[in-house]
C-alpha cells in the first residue's frame, strides 16, 4: 500500500506529464479552421486538434477558393480544409505532431501542408500504417516546397 507522500508524488508526476504533453498546444494562440460545412473529415481533424488542447474556432465556408486565395495556399499544396494558427497556415490533414512542431519551432515559413486527402491521415482514418509527407509553404510565391515532417509506419 502506498503512503500519502508516495501518492502525492505519483499524482504530481502524472499532472506534470499531462501538462508537458499539452504544453505546446496551450502555448499556441487560437486556431481558426475553415472548412466545407458538409465535410466530416475536416470536422474530425478539428476535433483532434481541440482534444490535443488547441482552442479551435470552426468557420464553415461553402466555397473554400477565396479562403485558399486569401492565405496564399499554392494550388499544388491544397488540401481539404485550411487552418490558421499563430500566423501560420496549416493546410489539409496535417498530423498533430507536425502542428505542435510548427508552433513550438516557429520556422521561417508561411505554413505547412498535406496536399490532397491521403488515406490514413488525421481525419481520414488516422491509420498507423499511413505514409505521407507534410510540406512547407514558403513565404515567397513560387519558392519550392520542402518536406517538413514525414509520416511513416512504425517499424
Amino acid at each position: 500500500m502506498l503512503n500519502l507522500k508516495s501518492r502525492h508524488f505519483i499524482a504530481g508526476t502524472i499532472t506534470s506529464m499531462s501538462m508537458l504533453t499539452a504544453g505546446v498546444a496551450i502555448a499556441a494562440g487560437p486556431m481558426t479552421v475553415y472548412k466545407d460545412p458538409q465535410c466530416g473529415c475536416c470536422e474530425q481533424w478539428a476535433e483532434a486538434m481541440e482534444a490535443a488542447g488547441f482552442k479551435v474556432d470552426i468557420r464553415d465556408e461553402a466555397d473554400m477558393t477565396p479562403i485558399k486565395t486569401r492565405f496564399a495556399v499554392p494550388a499544388e499544396m491544397e488540401g481539404c480544409h485550411t487552418a490558421v494558427i499563430d500566423g501560420y497556415v496549416v493546410e489539409g490533414h496535417v498530423p498533430l505532431e507536425a502542428v505542435q512542431k510548427l508552433v513550438s519551432e516557429k520556422p521561417d515559413v508561411a505554413g505547412i501542408a498535406v496536399p490532397g486527402m491521403p488515406a490514413g491521415s488525421l481525419g481520414m482514418g488516422d491509420d498507423p500504417k499511413a505514409s505521407y509527407d507534410v510540406y512547407t509553404i514558403a513565404k515567397t510565391s513560387g519558392a519550392a516546397a520542402t518536406v517538413y515532417y514525414k509520416v511513416r509506419p512504425a517499424q
